[in-house]
């Protein structure tokens, strides 16, 4: 479980050069950039850190709307990650089952927008933090799956707005039209039942005589 900062995969792409020059400067021109890590701080988008090549320079802290693999796409930068980081404790990991899939994102201005899955950061609380936020509230909680978007950009969604295309498995022909998840669920802590001191421990009901 990484703290604010996670390795990423390494991805060879672009940085919309005005970021390096905080908007003075370098307007529609592209910088090569290797992705390093990722920062996450709660109330805040993500931010990346990668590597410059041509300067051997490291560049940090920079939202996902700086980047880009070609030039073209323009959504903005709440198109492109929804909702703020849940915290400051996460994991970076790519599903394997999904690995290269297409999928079709359904956007804020209520158009599909579709590319490829690279992989998902999710969160959790610590008990070591004073403010733990919704990381762990069953109908607040999201993951980001991350996708490289066919008009050049990338983009951070949440499961709810990702349709996900495999010519095996998925039929595509049913629209999702679930309710959120708002249930937790755990077995532990039960008033009904109680186990032995038995080493093949028995669990009966505390009513048992």
């Amino acid at each position: 479980m990484s703290y604010l900062v996670g390795s990423l995969p390494p991805l060879k792409c672009f940085i919309r050069k005005e970021f390096l020059y905080d908007h003075h400067k370098g307007h529609g021109e592209l910088e090569p950039c290797i992705w390093v890590s990722l920062k996450a701080i709660r109330g805040q988008v993500f931010r990346i850190e990668s590597l410059l090549p041509r300067y051997g320079a490291l560049y940090d802290k920079l939202p996902i709307h700086a980047y880009c693999w070609k030039d073209g796409g323009d959504l903005p930068i709440d198109a492109l990650q929804l909702w703020d980081c849940l915290g400051y404790r996460f994991t970076i990991i790519e599903k394997v089952l999904l690995r290269n899939l297409s999928v079709k994102v359904f956007g804020k201005d209520r158009a599909w927008h579709f590319g490829t899955y690279m992989f998902t950061v999710d969160f959790c609380a610590d008990q070591t933090d004073i403010d733990t936020g919704f990381s762990e509230t069953a109908e607040e909680h999201k993951s980001f799956n991350f996708i490289k978007l066919d008009n050049g950009q990338f983009a951070c969604q949440p499961n709810n707005r990702c349709i996900w295309y495999d010519q095996s498995l998925v039929s595509g022909t049913l629209t999702p039209d679930f309710n959120v998840a708002t249930q937790t669920y755990s077995v532990d802590g039960s008033r009904k039942w109680v186990a032995s001191d038995d080493w093949f421990y028995d669990i009966r009901s505390r009513d048992a005589n």
